[in-house]
């Protein structure tokens, strides 16, 4: 069955089964490696991309829910958000192994998209769920003020 839908702005028609993950018609399909496999129970936030513009983790997410949305990978992302938060990531040193960067870039942005000057409460609130190994809370935490910072200049 034919899955219509836009990825990263563009029309694609995904042939798979309506009940696949969208993690894996991203990942094995589409040949878009950046939404990487973490857990596959929405657990970890290393699946997450947005659909419409929100955050959502896709190894739980099928096909066949996304027809005829707009679904957005890390390999997508434009706009005045995505520059300030990927900007920050980079000046503040957030990434190090760097495996659940990709969901945890894409929930801060859906983060800021919603509360431009979020409080730590709202940074850990939202930002709950998508685990870092390293262990980098507290530079990304930096990194969202100064994504914020910013978007407000």
């Amino acid at each position: 069955m034919s899955i219509s839908l836009t990825l990263n702005g563009e029309s694609v028609a995904i042939d798979a089964s309506p009940d696949m993950p969208l993690l894996w018609a991203i990942r094995d399909v589409r040949k878009l490696t950046g939404t990487k496999f973490g857990c596959g129970v929405a657990s970890c936030g290393a699946c997450t991309v947005h659909v419409d513009g929100v955050a959502v983790r896709s190894c739980q997410t099928f096909l066949g829910d996304v027809e005829g949305a707009e679904v957005t990978t890390i390999e997508g992302l434009s706009g005045p958000v995505a520059t300030a938060v990927q900007g920050a990531w980079k000046d503040l040193d957030v990434v190090q192994c760097g495996y659940c960067q990709s969901g945890q870039i894409m929930q801060a942005i859906d983060l800021l998209t919603t509360t431009p000057k979020p409080t730590d409460d709202d940074i850990d609130t939202a930002m709950d769920g998508n685990v870092c190994r390293c262990a980098t809370y507290v530079r990304i935490r930096a990194a969202i003020h100064e994504a914020s910072r910013r978007l407000e200049a």
